[in-house]
């Protein structure tokens, strides 16, 4: 069987382009320019390098960015205070406080003093809520794109065993409501489920989001069926460098999926693609658009 990669990187630019589009109608109509704010504490080098390609596609977007950086040492209720500030500010339509937060800060406590109206990330209790009893809301930004991904390649998702290896807030939970909604048959598998790989081998969509580089083997996957390896791992090479890999043996895959999410190329470009998809969304219907 052949394997075809799904190109996330090429679905993203797309999105991204008629985001754009959207962003210029908004602000010939409406004179409504979408706004996100971005903050940044302390000094983690990945955080730093998301944070700077958030802003540059949000100003391709055509829309505001705003970034703020704080030390690592910012007390919470200066943190807690600067939220408060961008709750207030009409020309913020999204806040993002970018994760992980240094060890001395609550970061559910900062999630929660987010406005849920303002909330792009999808993690505030009162967004969660309402994704898990069907209403409409802000939703994480990395399980959305990969249901856009499914949708895009298979078309209608309803009747499919999904099986979601991972329970994290941030990518299983809400990809499991997210199948769920597209009436799929959803399975959250994780490192206590009995005889995990033949749970597995059950799915015709199988996301892998556990953070475990390589984890799910080859064998694990039922023949022809469409895997969305949500991993980024880096892992050292003989030469002493570092490399990518997701949470699936990807070589091992090939041959045995019929659709498959490389990494890096894969899900990676489309968070930041569904941020700018989130914050248009706010904006709209801050404005009652």
């Amino acid at each position: 069987m052949e394997t075809k990669p799904i190109d996330g990187k090429a679905f993203a630019a797309g999105l991204r382009a008629r985001i754009a589009e959207e962003v210029a109608a908004l602000v010939r109509d409406h004179d409504l320019k979408p706004g996100l704010a971005v903050v940044l504490v302390g000094e983690d080098p990945a955080s730093q390098v998301y944070v700077r390609n958030k802003a540059a596609q949000t100003a391709e977007a055509g829309m505001a960015s705003f970034e703020y950086k704080l030390p690592a040492d910012t007390a919470e209720a200066d943190l807690l205070a600067l939220v408060e500030k961008l709750n207030a500010d009409p020309a913020v339509n999204g806040i993002l406080v970018q994760l992980p937060l240094p060890a001395h800060l609550d970061s559910m406590k900062v999630l929660a003093a987010i406005d849920p109206a303002k909330d792009v990330d999808g993690f505030h209790v009162v967004n969660a809520g309402r994704l898990a009893v069907g209403l409409d809301t802000l939703v994480p930004c990395t399980p959305l794109g990969c249901v856009m991904l499914l949708k895009h390649h298979l078309g209608n998702l309803s009747g499919l065993n999904a099986v979601v290896v991972g329970r994290s807030n941030i990518v299983g939970k809400p990809a499991a409501q997210l199948l769920l909604r597209e009436d799929c048959t959803v399975t959250i598998a994780h490192s206590r489920t009995r005889d995990l790989p033949g749970v597995c081998r059950q799915a015709d969509i199988l996301v892998a989001a556990v953070g475990r580089p390589e984890m799910v083997r080859g064998d694990w996957i039922k023949p022809g069926a469409t895997v969305i390896d949500v991993g980024i791992n880096r892992v050292p090479k003989a030469d002493g460098k570092t490399r990518l890999v997701g949470d699936v043996a990807y070589e091992e895959a090939l041959g045995v999926a019929g659709l498959i999410t490389p990494v890096p190329g894969g899900v990676g470009p489309m968070t930041i693609a569904c941020l700018l998809q989130n914050t248009l969304t706010a904006a709209r219907r801050q404005k009652g658009l």
